[in-house]
């Protein structure tokens, strides 16, 4: 007989973007490892992105239990649905460039809404769950966040019921980047502090998805500490012809603070000097992509190589990476994202395809690129060398020699993440 186990989780199928994948693929493949999950998620969420066809990806016979979550969102749309829509979706203005109905949604968001929107769905769960963990026997509960409200869930269900919690976090939680643009109060920025204490306190065991959150997690509390990345599910690779232009991609959201300007102004020197280069090039935008990483590009003299896409499902998201020639991951250049490891990073490695990435210093993303040998890492003011290896790139398509040679992407494979989650299980 299976091991039951409850996971808890905010996004699920039909929802879209990364926040979904990885305990989707976790619930895949644990029961080949003597586990049964559980997903317990909400009935009617406000999912800023939605992708139907991952509703195809859901694992045959798994128990799902839903129940129905009152969000803010919804009255937030009468102010401003396109304004409520960018925030909940991370896309925040910079400050000069927000509207008054912006920031009285940042702010409302911030400190009316403490930890988070879904707050309001902790109480129903905890009434909910708590007599159905007793009646099905379950021992073993996880909570996943962003959203962190549900790590709330797992702290009550464990005082209450005294079962075994795992808190994972998919990104940090009070030094996210995005808290400074919620304009908290002192006594709000208090309150995030003491819950994430709690959490980290009371959980049994924490889960992570890097290094540095590990490190910081470790100045904060002596409960355990396990670094489980996000990954890639190799089945679904398949190997389409590649683009005929020489196409760097950008697949993901492009926030207002991924905006690097020198990796602009390199591509600008590249377009004037090299006839080829000009005759060549393409720029594939896949995603939300900021209006200020737009214009921008655009005063970069970039608007004529744009190929601006959009959302496109996570099957389409993935032939891009494939059929591309280049990709390109941008990450906000501070101190606190240097903890962040996008998940599409392991898919990006997956495809074959090399990688430019522009972030902060010291980030885990470097690490990983260097160990794989899937792709080069640069700081934002790394205009020279970005340029360098632009160009060799380039090269490389020239002569049809432009390949990846991969190593150790095996330990980052659903299945071999889903097995060590197990085994902590």
């Amino acid at each position: 007989m299976k091991k039951q186990v409850l996971i808890i989780t905010y996004y699920w199928p039909p929802a879209g973007g990364p926040g979904v994948q990885r305990w989707l693929k976790f619930a895949k493949y644990l029961p080949e490892f003597g586990i049964e999950p559980i997903i317990y998620c909400p009935e009617n969420p406000s999912y800023p992105i939605v992708d139907e066809t991952l509703l195809n990806e859901i694992p045959e016979n798994i128990k799902v239990i839903k129940q129905p979550i009152n969000e803010p969102y919804r009255f937030a749309n009468i102010l401003s649905k396109n304004s409520s829509k960018q925030i909940s979706s991370g896309v925040i203005p910079k400050e000069k460039k927000q509207s008054f109905i912006q920031k009285l949604m940042l702010y409302i968001r911030g400190n009316f809404f403490i930890p988070d929107a879904r707050k309001n769905w902790v109480r129903p769960s905890v009434s909910f769950l708590s007599e159905y963990i007793q009646n099905h026997n379950i021992d073993t509960i996880v909570t996943t966040g962003p959203p962190h409200s549900l790590h709330l869930i797992g702290l009550q269900l464990k005082k209450q019921l005294s079962v075994k919690w795992l808190a994972d976090f998919r990104d940090p939680w009070t030094t996210i980047g995005y808290h400074k643009a919620l304009k908290l109060s002192k006594s709000s920025k208090a309150k995030h502090i003491q819950l994430e204490s709690r959490v980290l306190q009371f959980s049994d065991k924490i889960i992570v998805t890097s290094e540095n959150t590990k490190k910081e997690f470790q100045s904060k509390t002596q409960q355990p500490i396990t670094v489980i990345t996000n990954g890639y599910d190799s089945h679904k690779i398949q190997r389409p012809i590649k683009d005929e232009k020489f196409t760097l991609a950008h697949i993901g959201s492009l926030l207002s603070e991924r905006n690097p300007k020198q990796l602009w102004k390199a591509l600008e020197e590249l377009l004037s000097e090299n006839d080829d280069f000009r005759s060549a090039f393409q720029l594939k935008l896949i995603g939300v992509v900021s209006e200020d990483v737009l214009q921008s590009m655009i005063a970069y003299g970039l608007e004529l190589y744009i190929d601006n896409l959009g959302y496109v499902s996570h099957d389409e998201a993935m032939q891009q990476q494939i059929t591309s020639r280049v990709l390109l991951m941008v990450e906000i250049n501070s101190e606190n994202t240097k903890v962040i490891i996008p998940g599409k990073l392991f898919e990006y490695m997956s495809s074959g395809t090399p990688i430019i990435a522009v972030g902060p210093k010291d980030s885990d993303v470097a690490t990983i690129l260097k160990t794989t040998n899937t792709g080069h890492y640069f700081y934002y003011d790394d205009k020279a060398r970005i340029k360098s290896q632009i160009l060799l790139y380039f090269e490389a398509y020239k002569s049809n020699s432009l390949v990846v040679n991969a190593i150790g992407l095996e330990q980052y494979s659903r299945k071999s993440l889903t097995k060590r989650l197990s085994e902590i299980i």
